[in-house]
């Protein structure tokens, strides 16, 4: 039996991406369709996808959702049933998703993904004609109220059975009490056992006290938010629903990350032609304006955070280079941690290179030209920059955390002597514990078999989606057999 899932997020790769949940979302259809699960995705019509759809037709239309005139079209999304809320009151402006043009959140963010949610909660339980799914499967807050839709105000007779993963338990949707009687929810709901969250209207909160099941995208991650350091405030909610709780780690989609075909590399390999990596190095060297040498590049893609260690690294810039290291660092975030960059690449010319911002061929070359990567992140509930850093050979450098210590094998002296060291982990987000781990990449490189081995390691690891899918696809079925 086919089993039909609606998955609703906020962004989907390829048609629009602020971070790696774009990523997951775009690759779970292909990930579940050889096991019987047949994923439409929802998302919504940013003037960004809208343009980029071609050929759509409405299915659906709302004279008034959460106020608004929506309609919803069909499309395809690699080839993968896709749906689209259009309303353009909501979703029809310039700027971030998120922000507007000066960088806030948009005043009106409650309310947009409110009805992204209302809708899916729709066509979850028969109140859109001629559509039918077994499961809603939610993704981070801004989905979060579908399985509270669901379970609450259900449009029709049959509702779906509801999954919400957690991507980053960080952000959770919390919006002031006045907005509750526009959400067209039981004014019963503000409890502590509903959706009030301190004062407030919590939305991923909700989600997952409503949820069938609650996932999250690393297993480590599922045990690391039980405690206050990483729950942030709901670890009482996640040790309460336990037993509904699991950790299913992401994968990559190797059609998009394979360095043996990937497009936006100069030179393309495989893991026994690591050689051919040398071109790809030479221009980061160029685009970057790093110094040419044999020492090792180190590379950094990832959002300027304090989440992501970033301060931290900062300040580990000037060791990194004593040591005969090299940076090339792409990514934006904190505007001082953008300044401190720059002035780490002024005070080190042809030695640290800077591009602020994101470019998506950039990542890929930086992967797939760069020595290591470093991901010194104080949470992380999975991440997805070290499993592209296993596929390309560039040796992930991480903190052991969430995601990262999952999937990374520390290169140990039994680790090494067994053949099966990925990476590097380090314990502990600081100067001393990072400036380490830097010193024993350094000193790996140096050894060009031993580096060669860890490289080969990484990119015959099983990163795909294989083992994922099927267990999304267990708890899918488990979901419709209680």
């Amino acid at each position: 039996m086919t089993i039909r899932v609606l998955s609703v997020a906020s962004e989907a790769y390829p048609l629009v991406k602020t971070g790696g949940l774009a990523d997951v979302v775009g690759a779970l259809p292909a990930a579940l369709a050889s096991y019987g699960v047949e994923v439409t995705t929802l998302i919504p019509g940013y003037p960004a996808v809208t343009a980029t759809l071609g050929k759509t037709r409405a299915v659906h239309r709302w004279p008034a959702l959460l106020g608004t005139p929506a309609r919803l079209l069909a499309g395809d999304i690699e080839g993968h049933p896709l749906l689209v809320l259009d309303a353009p009151d909501l979703f029809a402006r310039d700027g971030n998703l998120y922000t507007d043009p000066g960088g806030k959140d948009w005043h009106d963010n409650w309310r947009r993904f409110a009805a992204l949610a209302r809708a899916a909660a729709d066509l979850g339980s028969s109140g859109v004609k001629g559509r039918g799914y077994d499961v809603v499967h939610a993704h981070d807050w801004q989905a979060a109220l579908a399985p509270v839709y669901l379970r609450h105000a259900p449009a029709g007779e049959r509702a779906a059975r509801s999954v919400i993963t957690i991507h980053n338990i960080a952000f959770q949707g919390w919006f002031d009490p006045g907005i509750l009687p526009w959400l067209a929810l039981p004014d019963d709901l503000f409890t502590v056992d509903g959706i009030e969250f301190y004062g407030g209207v919590g939305y991923l909160k909700g989600g997952m006290q409503a949820a069938d099941a609650i996932t999250t995208v690393s297993p480590s991650y599922a045990q690391e938010i039980l405690s206050p350091e990483f729950g942030m405030g709901l670890e009482g909610l996640v040790a309460a629903r336990r037993d509904r709780v699991s950790g299913i780690v992401n994968g990559i989609d190797p059609a998009i990350w394979n360095p043996a075909t990937d497009a936006a590399l100069p030179a393309r390999y495989t893991d026994r032609t690591l050689g051919k990596r040398a071109a790809n190095k030479r221009e980061i060297e160029a685009r970057f304006g790093l110094e040419q040498g044999d020492g090792p590049i180190f590379t950094v893609v990832s959002r300027l955070t304090w989440q992501k260690g970033m301060d931290v690294l900062g300040e580990c810039v000037d060791d990194l280079v004593a040591m005969g290291g090299r940076l090339a660092l792409l990514g934006s975030g904190d505007p001082a941690l953008e300044d401190a960059f720059r002035l780490a690449a002024d005070r080190h010319p042809g030695r640290v290179g800077v591009m602020i911002g994101y470019d998506e061929p950039v990542s890929h070359l930086l992967q797939g030209g760069t020595d290591a990567i470093l991901i010194p992140s104080r949470f992380e509930p999975c991440g997805l920059t070290q499993l592209y850093g296993l596929a390309y050979g560039c040796v992930p450098v991480v903190a052991r955390t969430g995601g990262l210590a999952d999937t990374i094998i520390d290169a140990n002296e039994a680790a090494l002597a067994a053949g099966v060291a990925t990476g590097i982990q380090f314990a502990g987000v600081s100067r001393d514990a990072l400036t380490a781990a830097i010193a024993r990449a350094v000193r790996l490189y140096a050894d060009r078999k031993t580096w060669t081995t860890i490289q080969q390691r990484g990119m015959r690891s099983d990163f795909s989606w294989d083992r994922s899918g099927f267990r999304y696809a267990q708890l899918y079925r488990g979901l419709l057999d209680q």
